[in-house]
């Protein structure tokens, strides 16, 4: 009975981390609309891919805490991973200014996002 429950916590931990990561990205969705508009959008965009990164790297922890210790499948550890190095992508193409790459890729990593919370 405590195994299930540990278990479930685990899952409950990388659904909240997925969450979080659907919502930064969607956030700097909201955040290159403003960089086109405000004059404080540039510095709003940039907290917000720290954050982003960050939320990318507690998906990757989230899931090797429910692989590793509970037993659970790898799958998520791989998805994880490659949102991290998607994330990375993304943020060189931001600082590069490649726009013509990096909108399509946060649009792709926003859907991506949202199917890997709807799977959990």
């Amino acid at each position: 009975m405590a195994i299930q429950a540990t278990a479930q916590r685990r899952i409950s931990f990388l659904r909240i981390a997925i969450a979080l990561q659907t919502l930064t990205i969607f956030l700097q969705a909201v955040s290159a609309g403003l960089l086109l508009t405000a004059s404080y959008g540039e510095t709003l965009h940039s907290v917000g891919a720290r954050v982003m990164y960050g939320a990318s790297m507690l998906y990757v922890l989230a899931a090797v805490l429910a692989w590793k210790p509970g037993g659970g499948p790898l799958r998520p550890v791989w998805h994880a991973t490659g949102f991290l190095v998607l994330a990375s992508v993304q943020v060189v193409l931001g600082i590069a200014h490649v726009p013509s790459v990096h909108l399509p890729l946060g649009v792709l990593m926003f859907g991506l996002s949202l199917l890997a919370l709807a799977r959990r």
